[in-house]
């Protein structure tokens, strides 16, 4: 394949809110390297796999490359934004678009890549994930199960690409915690309002910032509403959030007014953080790709065990290579470091889902089973039960009904307004009671059916002064309220790599209780809800963390296997996960993978799909990459299979057949992790249509043993199908080893 020379376009955060922020920082390393031109551009100039091990000599050939299109060093080297040495090769400069154009040509470039902008798409959670008790002071041993195997994570080091970190929180104090581990090379910076020696302890082991892929971006430009910080120092929240969600420490009576209170930890509340913020909130709130491939970079080199990366971009991705860390990750996940990415929350929308290339480990967003009930009392003493964050006192006002977005609100000024559209100018009204047939757990109303809404609506009509009280919101766990994929998160199949499913597994991400930053608008003494699969990612980063040091051999591939075969597909009180859309369906693998997560059963899977080097070098031919550039990815000669590898056969733990024409066969290897001598039977469940039949139907494994298994599927449909779903279970009567099952039929090739 050709050096790709790829065309920008913008890209999306993951979370439920945005402030617009200043940055106070300088623009004369800009300026220095003819950062004012307008016509010059940041790009990323990807050159593979190091080709030495010393980065001063890898920089050096950087440089010697960027020489070639300027008349002195100085310009060369001014031109440089950053050297990625680390992990990989590859550098960012300031370039014409013909100077790019020219080193795209250079026989040793792989890629050349413009700069673009991605935006950021707990006291319930573990309990709800049955991931063990948390412990109290006087008996901490009361911890059992994963939890205790692990020590809570102590030796993991997690490491997360977002907006920083407020290090004077209490989830990152590191009472009780030993010395920082031997291995870890990476190391805390200082800058605004941020002190290394202070803030940084044996909790928070590192804080680095990047902002020169984002200050070339925007060239100065700025609005200032809010304070940003030219340091790791979180101004948003959202990196705090996550943080506190995936490692923080544990934090008692924690609440947000009063809610969802109780005590707030991480899922790895003893692994230590390593903070790498990416994304500022400048001109726009996002983060520069240049700058996440250099986070990445010095990631690799620290020694992070997990990268956790709340951020995505636009749908569709495009080519594989049009990813937003599509490379960066693939050298993470090499190195043996799992990269935990969210869905996105673009749902309910089919191939809305981000992330996608096999390597990351990619999570959708549920509910928990948690609800915070408010009772709505109509001035005829009617009574409905909506959901909000609304912590009192009580209020009796006056009920007018919004028939449109642009209705007049004279004369609504302090009174209750009843909608059916979100988009609600809300200034001066008392409250907006928000009805909706499928209700959006990400926006600041008070949610109810859209059949309460309607008779909500009957009265105001049929009364001349309606009015209506509502109550403060209590907390309420547990049914009736159950696990579902909430309406926000991005759902399949993969618009990119269709056979590859995506997304691969979900977590809650729905109300979330976590540090904030105090400059947040919605922290109330340091902690607020916050909602979307930025909040899911790490929950399952936290439980990667855990699986990481019960099982420091296991492959990123085979920790996400584990995830992926052990989820729950039901709640705990075994009724089936629905999935929230404009109809409200049972969940399916395009909602939330393999199913909810389920840390305990992930610890002991019995067998794992584990994929290496072979099995990423089949996607990258199957993606059109030639046998050159393959080669140069992985440092060393790579020749694509001939004939071609079927990218049905990558060892992935689900099966998604996206064009079935009569039937095709499959293969698929398992490894035994449990066991010896473990006899396990194939059950079979088809999805409509389609006979699946596997070859042979019992392996009988050895103490570590590598047996491979042949699926054929075939179609008795007629004509053109969308998909249809079933499974696959090796089980031993112990474990149940079950993968999605995802087949269309293609007969024609028509829309």
């Amino acid at each position: 394949m050709k050096n790709t020379y790829l065309q920008s376009h913008r890209l999306v955060l993951l979370f439920s809110f945005s402030l617009v922020l200043f940055l106070n920082t300088e623009l004369s390393l800009l300026a220095s390297a003819g950062g004012t031109d307008k016509n010059t551009k940041v790009y990323i100039v990807y050159l593979g796999e190091r080709e030495h091990d010393d980065p001063e000599l890898v920089t050096a050939s950087h440089h010697q490359m960027l020489e070639s299109l300027h008349e002195s060093k100085e310009e060369a080297h001014n031109s440089m934004i950053y050297s990625y040495q680390h992990g990989f090769s590859g550098f960012a400069a300031l370039l014409t678009s013909s100077q790019a154009k020219k080193i795209s040509e250079h026989p040793s470039v792989i890629h050349v890549i413009p700069n673009r902008i991605v935006k950021l798409k707990t006291t319930r959670t573990w309990d709800h994930l049955g991931l063990s008790q948390v412990p109290t002071s006087s008996s901490p041993s009361s911890v059992k199960g994963l939890l205790n195997e692990t020590n809570m994570g102590s030796d993991a080091i997690i490491g997360l690409l977002d907006t920083g970190i407020w290090p004077e929180s209490e989830v990152f104090n590191d009472q009780g915690f030993g010395p920082i581990p031997k291995r870890w090379r990476g190391k805390c910076e200082s800058g605004e309002d941020f002190n290394a020696t202070i803030h940084c302890n044996n909790k928070l082991i590192g804080a680095k910032y990047y902002q020169k892929g984002m200050m070339a971006e925007i060239r100065g430009k700025r609005k200032s509403m809010t304070r940003e910080f030219k340091s790791n120092r979180d101004a948003i929240g959202h990196g705090t959030h996550t943080a506190t969600i995936a490692g923080g420490s544990f934090v008692s009576n924690a609440s947000f007014y009063g809610l969802a209170q109780g005590t707030v930890r991480g899922g790895a509340p003893r692994a230590r953080i390593a903070s790498y913020k990416v994304c500022w909130d400048l001109f726009f709130l996002g983060c520069s790709i240049v700058d996440m491939w250099k986070a990445y970079d010095d990631a690799i080199h620290d020694g992070v065990d997990v990268l956790s990366v709340s951020l995505g971009g636009d749908v569709p991705e495009g080519s594989e290579v049009d990813q937003v860390d599509f490379v960066a990750a693939f050298h993470a996940v090499a190195k043996g470091i799992p990269v935990v990415a969210a869905a996105g929350n673009d749902g309910p929308n089919t191939q809305s889902v981000i992330n996608v290339a096999p390597w990351f480990l990619t999570v959708a967003a549920t509910t928990l089973d948690r609800s915070f009930p408010t009772k709505i009392t109509l001035g005829n003493n009617q009574t409905f039960y909506a959901e909000s964050l609304f912590t009192g006192p009580d209020i009796t006002t006056g009920l007018a009904f919004l028939e449109s977005y642009s209705h007049n609100t004279t004369g609504m000024k302090g009174k209750t307004v009843l909608a059916f559209d979100k988009r609600v100018p809300k200034e001066g009204l008392g409250a907006v009671i928000l009805a909706q047939s499928v209700p959006d757990e990400s926006y600041p109303y008070i949610l109810t059916s859209y059949e309460h809404g309607a008779d909500i609506l009957q009265y105001i009509r049929t009364t001349r002064s309606p009015t209506v009280r509502i109550s403060a919101a209590t907390t309420l766990t547990g049914p009736p309220a159950a696990a579902k994929v909430v309406v926000f998160s991005s759902r399949g199949p993969n618009s990119v790599s269709p056979a590859i499913l995506k997304p691969d597994i979900a977590a809650p991400g729905v109300n979330i209780l976590a540090a904030l930053t105090p400059l947040n608008p919605d922290s109330h003494n340091g902690f607020g809800l916050l909602s979307g699969t930025s909040m899911s990612t790490p929950v399952v980063s936290g439980i990667t963390a855990l699986l990481k040091c019960l099982h420091p051999d296991w492959s990123p591939a085979a920790i996400r296997s584990a995830l992926v075969t052990t989820a729950w597909r039901t709640s705990k009180s075994g009724e089936p996960i629905f999935a929230e859309g404009s109809n409200k369906k049972l969940a399916d693998p395009f909602d939330y993978g393999g199913g909810l997560v389920n840390p305990e059963s992930a610890a002991d899977p019995g067998l794992v799909y584990d994929m290496g080097i072979k099995d990423y070098i089949s996607y990258m031919c199957s993606a059109g990459y030639n046998d050159t550039s393959i080669s140069r990815v992985l440092g060393k000669k790579t020749n694509c299979p001939s004939p071609g590898a079927s990218i049905l056969d990558i060892n992935l733990p689900s099966i998604t057949i996206p064009n079935l024409d009569q039937e095709v066969t499959l293969t698929r290897t398992l490894t035994n992790v449990g066991p010896n001598n473990s006899v396990y039977k194939a059950v079979i469940k088809s999805p409509l249509g389609i006979t699946l039949t596997v070859s042979p139907t019992t392996l009988v494994f050895g103490s570590g043993e590598v047996l491979s298994y042949a699926v054929t599927a075939k179609t008795s449909h007629k004509v053109n199908t969308g998909y249809f779903f079933g499974s696959l279970t090796w089980t031993d009567g112990v474990h149940d080893v079950r993968i999605p099952v995802s087949v269309q039929t293609k007969i024609m090739n028509m829309p």
